[in-house]
C-alpha cells in the first residue's frame, strides 16, 4: 500500500476548500452552504430559493422541475474571467432551499414562495429565486415592494409582456403577473422596463395599457440595433434609483440558446448578450431581488442547455452585485 503514501484526504478537501466536483454532494447552488433554518441567514448577502411549481402555465409543463435542474447545471465556484471578480468569494451567498410548494393549490403555493422570499429578505439577503413559471413574480416582488417602500423598479427580460388581462378566461396566470403588480401599486410603471420582445403576442391592447402607464419596451430588433451595452444604458437610465427587481423569463433567449422552456420563440436575445446584460444591470442597480423563470430540464446536469444558461444568469448577477458592492 505504499503507493497511497501521501495521498490527498478528499473529505479534508471538500470541507476546508469547498472543492469537489459538480456531480457529487448535495447539489446546492454552487456548492454553497444550504439552510432551510432562517436564523442561518444572518449576514448572508444573497440568499438562493427554489420555487418549484408551474401550476399555471398556459402551454408546456415541466418548469417545476427546473430549480432542481438549474441547481445540477452548476459548477464550482471560481473568478469570473471577464469581470475579474469572484462574486461567490466577495459576499455570503447561501441556498436556501424551496419554498414549501403545495402542487395543484397555486394560492398556497404562492403564499409559501412570498414567504419564504421574504425571510431571506428580512435576513437582509438580496433573494434570488429559481422558478418555476413567471407566476411566481407576484410573490417574489410582493415580498420585496413590502420591504422596500411599498412598491419598487422592475427591469423584465421576456418574449412576453405577461401584462395580459387574462390567459385562456384565467386572471392568475403565468402570462398576467406583472399587469397584476402594476394595478396593486407594486410595481412603479414609470421604473418598468422590457427587454427582448419579439413574436405574437400580446397584442393591440397590452400595448395600449401599457403606453398609458409609461411602461418602456424594448424589443428584439432594439436589441440587435442597439447592442446589449446601449439597452442597459436605458434601461438603467429610465429605471433610475431606488429598488429595483430584476426578473428573466429564459424563453427570453432564442430556441437554440434555450430550447426547454414552455414557450419558445425563434429570433431572441443569444446567451453572451443575456449574460452581460444581467451583469451589468445587477452591478448599477439597487437590486433587491431577481428570479429566473420558465426553465423545462431536458436532460441531466450540465447537458442541459436550458439550465445552464440559466444557472450562469444567477451567477452573473451575483458577480454583477458583488462588483456595485466594491
Amino acid at each position: 500500500m505504499e503507493h497511497w503514501a501521501g495521498m490527498i484526504d478528499p473529505l479534508q478537501r471538500w470541507r476546508e476548500f469547498g472543492e469537489k466536483p459538480d456531480f457529487a454532494g448535495l447539489p446546492s447552488f454552487s456548492g454553497m452552504p444550504y439552510t432551510e433554518d432562517p436564523a442561518d441567514l444572518a449576514g448572508v448577502d444573497v440568499a438562493i430559493v427554489g420555487a418549484p411549481t408551474d401550476d399555471l402555465v398556459s402551454d408546456r409543463p415541466g418548469a417545476r422541475f427546473g430549480p432542481r435542474a438549474i441547481r445540477a447545471a452548476g459548477c464550482p465556484p471560481g473568478p469570473h474571467l471577464e469581470a475579474g471578480i469572484d462574486g461567490f468569494a466577495e459576499l455570503s451567498v447561501v441556498d436556501y432551499g424551496d419554498a414549501p410548494v403545495l402542487p395543484a393549490d397555486p394560492a398556497a403555493t404562492h403564499e409559501a414562495i412570498e414567504r419564504t422570499v421574504g425571510e431571506a429578505l428580512d435576513a437582509g439577503a438580496v433573494p434570488i429565486v429559481l422558478g418555476g413559471d413567471h407566476g411566481i413574480a407576484e410573490p417574489d416582488i410582493r415580498a420585496c415592494a413590502a420591504r422596500h417602500g411599498g412598491r419598487v423598479g422592475l427591469v423584465h427580460f421576456d418574449t412576453h409582456t405577461d401584462t395580459g388581462a387574462e390567459v385562456f378566461g384565467v386572471e392568475v396566470s403565468h402570462g398576467t403577473p406583472m399587469r397584476r403588480l402594476v394595478e396593486a401599486g407594486r410595481v412603479d410603471p414609470a421604473r418598468y422596463v422590457q427587454i427582448g420582445l419579439r413574436g405574437y403576442w400580446p397584442g393591440e391592447e397590452e400595448f395600449a395599457w401599457q403606453a398609458e402607464r409609461g411602461i418602456v419596451s424594448l424589443f428584439m430588433h432594439d436589441v440587435r440595433e442597439l447592442g446589449i451595452d446601449e439597452v442597459v444604458e436605458r434601461a438603467a437610465a429610465r429605471v433610475g434609483a431606488g429598488p429595483v427587481f430584476l426578473s428573466v423569463d429564459i424563453d427570453v433567449l432564442d430556441p437554440a440558446f434555450a430550447p426547454g422552456t414552455g414557450t419558445p420563440e425563434p429570433g431572441g436575445m443569444t446567451s453572451a448578450e443575456l449574460l452581460r446584460g444581467c451583469r451589468l444591470l445587477a452591478s448599477r442597480l439597487e437590486l433587491v431581488g431577481a428570479e429566473v423563470v420558465e426553465v423545462i430540464p431536458t436532460a441531466v446536469g450540465s447537458a442541459d442547455i436550458t439550465a445552464l444558461a440559466a444557472e450562469r444568469v444567477v451567477r452573473e448577477i451575483v458577480t454583477g452585485i458583488a462588483l456595485r458592492r466594491r
